[in-house]
C-alpha cells in the first residue's frame, strides 16, 4: 500500500533539530522525499507499523506533529502532481 507521510517538527532547540534528522533518515529508509517534510512511501502492514512505531518513539508529542495518509494499493488515480520537480513512480526501479 501506498503510505504519505508528513511530520512537522519544533527545531527550535539543538534536540528538535536532531530529531527532525533523525525522522527525515527514517523516512529516506523506506520511501522517496516528495517534498521538505513529506515522502511517499510503498509498504507493506508490517513495514508500516514497524516504520510507525520508530517515528512515534523519535518525536516529542507536545512539540511535534506525525500523519500517516493511507493511499492504499489503487493509489495511481488519487495522486496528480504539478510543478517543477518531475513525478515518479513508486514501483518503479529506483537506480542509486
Amino acid at each position: 500500500m501506498l503510505v504519505l507521510i508528513t511530520y512537522d517538527v519544533n527545531t527550535e532547540d539543538a534536540a528538535g533539530r536532531k530529531r527532525l534528522r533523525q525522522i527525515a533518515r527514517q523516512c529516506v529508509n523506506y520511501g522517496q522525499r516528495v517534498q521538505c517534510s513529506v515522502f511517499e512511501c510503498l509498504l507493506d502492514a508490517a513495514q508500516c507499523r514497524k516504520l510507525q512505531a520508530k517515528l512515534c518513539s523519535i518525536i516529542e508529542p507536545e512539540k511535534d506533529s506525525l500523519r500517516f495518509y493511507y493511499l492504499g494499493n489503487r493509489y495511481d488515480n488519487r495522486i496528480e502532481h504539478f510543478g517543477a520537480r518531475p513525478t515518479y513512480s513508486p514501483e518503479d526501479p529506483l537506480i542509486v
